[in-house]
């Protein structure tokens, strides 16, 4: 019978005494969710919360509560590259008057609520976080790999939604605009070129972090 009261007393002493590396950051992401979450769904519907760069924001937020350096390095992995090339292409169009990748024209159609499109500044502002969440929590060299099984998972589950949404570039890739083949064979390519593109080329530059210290 002392066990139970014994548990408790530990895991609140453990609370007590730990020391929490995000305490605005987590209420942040929270929030963030609260308002984000029914906006997007509302504007663009559920099957958008499909890409991966939005599966990150979940992810990040659980990891961030979690002070998890795996999840957290996982998100990294999956999408600083893709988050980047979004920064580019709008501030490419921002500069130079048209888009040099695609993908952010949505940004300047007046007929899409103007808060709906500051929402999708997150692309901004997410890159900033995981990098500094990693510079706190360090690099798990493990997120190359759990990086690479959520954008699998992305992929599957997005020819689940309409093919004219082309959700991840399961229908379609973003260069060539074909189709590699059947199914399995297309996502098959759209993963290693991920992999070659994004996920390695990032893995490589986290390196630099020094690894998660070791649990007591």
């Amino acid at each position: 019978m002392t066990q139970a009261p014994s548990a408790l007393c530990f895991v609140h002493k453990y609370m007590a005494t730990r020391r929490v590396r995000f305490p605005i950051l987590r209420w942040v992401g929270l929030t963030w969710l609260v308002v984000w979450v029914p906006y997007y769904a509302r504007g663009w519907g559920w099957a958008n919360f499909l890409h991966i760069c939005d599966i990150a924001i979940f992810l990040t937020v659980i990891g961030i509560w979690l002070e998890s350096p795996l999840l957290i390095s996982s998100q990294a992995v999956a999408v600083l590259v893709p988050d980047a090339a979004w920064c580019l292409d709008a501030a490419w169009r921002v500069f130079f008057g048209h888009q040099l990748i695609g993908g952010t024209e949505y940004m300047w159609d007046a007929k899409i609520s103007l808060f709906l499109r500051l929402l999708s500044l997150y692309h901004v502002a997410l890159p900033l976080v995981l990098i500094w969440a990693i510079s706190r929590t360090g690099y798990d060299r493990r997120g190359l790999w759990y990086g690479m099984a959520t954008f699998a998972l992305a992929l599957v589950a997005s020819r689940m939604a309409p093919a004219s949404q082309n959700i991840n570039f399961a229908f379609l890739d973003p260069f060539f605009r074909r189709a590699w083949g059947p199914a399995p064979s297309h996502l098959a390519v759209i993963l290693a070129g991920g992999t070659l593109i994004g996920f390695m080329p990032t893995h490589l530059a986290l390196r630099r972090f020094p690894t998660p210290p070791a649990e007591p």
